[in-house]
């Protein structure tokens, strides 16, 4: 018998042709309302291409897309059908990468991004592509839409807000699906699942995308009153163009822009990091909105404390000095800087000097006196084993001298002692530390009364 040898252009006709068959077949059945037979189609296509759309010629990828849509809608898998629509309004704003690839096989890329990444090397020409299904589309997914921004809309009133996310969702692809891709139902996506416990991560992801895409959220509203029932209508701007160069039936036209969400969208991904842990992406979000939003203040404070979460010890000081710069009455940058400056024995100085700035500014903050007594004792342990060792070597003028300098550390100390004792004169451990001071400043009659003050708190 004649062996028969197929050339590899006769294979992939063949190919091409088995799945325009099996496509068109899933339109119809979809079409028809038979979700069995137009997913048993659907998945004899896929059998053949895979993962690679890019196979398809334009015309019959937005018939799959359009089948694979409608068949995970029916079946009640929202997101996911209105997600494979709303590709079809990609195919037509997208660039169309076309050529052959290795194989002699025809490619299709949509996008840059997808050229770039599967067709690297390969002799591309750009094409547009207009898809057919449009209209028919949007009379099918019209009533789900409605449905989905009122269920939408409902759920997070009632802080369903998990339901609610979904449903937001599902309104940004079918929106996108009809040839509106209006970010601003995303974006109450992400909001909506930043609220839910468990959906924290599918929230980062919406609002990072939409960061990705510099979303601003910015609308133009254009309304116009209507002369028979005496109504402001909002239109949409061909209507209201429409409507205003004919000059009848309405009047009062009106366009407003709404502001921009962008600096918010911005502090709620920063926060939404920062709370499950994601302290450099986190940081970075937050550094990347104070370019746009320099003033905002949460987005500082994100940014400071993901510095400190994750480590960078130099940047956090760095960034409290800068804040503490452009406002010297930060009070909460003061008081973190001063910690920061106390773990070094180096900087002891310098912590004293912002716990003092601190307290000067509001002697009653939580802890400042407390810190800047101890910022100008400084290491005490450490003074009193030198002065042991100089003892135990004979130095004894030099130990002297190590604890007369240690008591002029705690007479410094003492007036800001006794000021956190006269905000607070039943804390114990107050009592006790100026019992303590009071013995080292030789200064007997305070040290018997505070040993009676402590006895008593007992």
């Amino acid at each position: 018998m004649k062996k028969l040898i197929f050339s590899l252009a006769m294979l992939s006709a063949t190919f091409v042709f088995a799945q325009k068959k099996e496509i068109a077949n899933a339109v119809k059945a979809v079409d028809s309302g038979d979700l069995t037979a137009a997913n048993s189609e659907i998945s004899k296509a896929e059998s053949i291409f895979g993962d690679k759309t890019y196979l398809l010629e334009p015309s019959l990828l937005e018939q799959y897309y359009y089948a694979k849509g409608l068949s995970l809608l029916k079946a009640g898998k929202n997101i996911e059908g209105a997600e494979y629509l709303a590709k079809i309004s990609t195919l037509g704003t997208e660039t169309i990468y076309a050529g052959k690839d290795a194989d002699k096989n025809k490619v299709y890329f949509v996008g840059k991004e997808a050229a770039d990444k599967f067709g690297n090397g390969l002799s591309l020409k750009q094409e547009k592509y207009s898809p057919a299904l449009t209209e028919k589309l949007r009379t099918a997914i019209d009533p789900l839409l409605r449905k989905a921004n009122e269920e939408a809309t409902t759920n997070y009133n009632n802080k369903k807000f998990d339901v609610a996310g979904e449903k937001f969702a599902e309104t940004y692809y079918l929106f996108k699906a009809a040839g509106q891709d209006n970010k601003n139902f995303f974006y109450y996506a992400g909001v909506a699942y930043a609220q839910s416990p468990e959906n924290k991560s599918k929230a980062t992801d919406i609002l990072q995308s939409l960061i990705k895409s510099n979303y601003t959220g910015e609308e133009t509203v254009y309304t116009a009153k209507n002369t028979k029932s005496g109504q402001v209508e909002t239109l949409d701007k061909a209507a209201f163009d429409l409507y205003k160069k004919a000059n009848a039936g309405y009047t009062d036209f009106k366009t407003e822009k709404t502001p921009s969400k962008q600096e918010e969208l911005y502090e709620v991904t920063a926060s939404l990091l920062f709370e499950q842990g994601k302290y450099d992406e986190a940081g970075k979000i937050a550094e990347e909105g104070l370019k746009k939003f320099p003033k905002n203040q949460s987005l500082s404070q994100v940014q400071s404390n993901s510095y400190f979460k994750s480590g960078k010890t130099d940047e956090f000081v760095n960034n409290l000095k800068a804040k503490i710069a452009a406002n010297p009455n930060d009070k909460e940058s003061l008081y973190n800087l001063g910690v920061m400056l106390s773990k070094d024995p180096a900087k002891q100085a310098e912590a004293e000097s912002t716990f003092k700035k601190l307290t000067d500014l509001d002697p009653k903050y939580p802890n400042a006196l407390n810190n800047l007594v101890f910022a100008i004792i400084g290491e005490d342990e450490a003074s009193i084993n030198q002065y042991r060792e100089l003892r135990k070597a004979g130095k004894i003028d030099e130990a002297n001298k190590i604890l007369e300098q240690r008591r002029a550390r705690f007479q410094k100390a003492l007036p800001y002692a006794e000021k956190l004792y006269a905000n607070d004169p039943n804390n114990k451990e107050v009592v006790s530390l100026l019992k303590g001071m009071y013995m080292t400043t030789q200064n007997t009659a305070k040290y018997n009364e505070f040993k009676a003050k402590e006895a008593a708190l007992k």
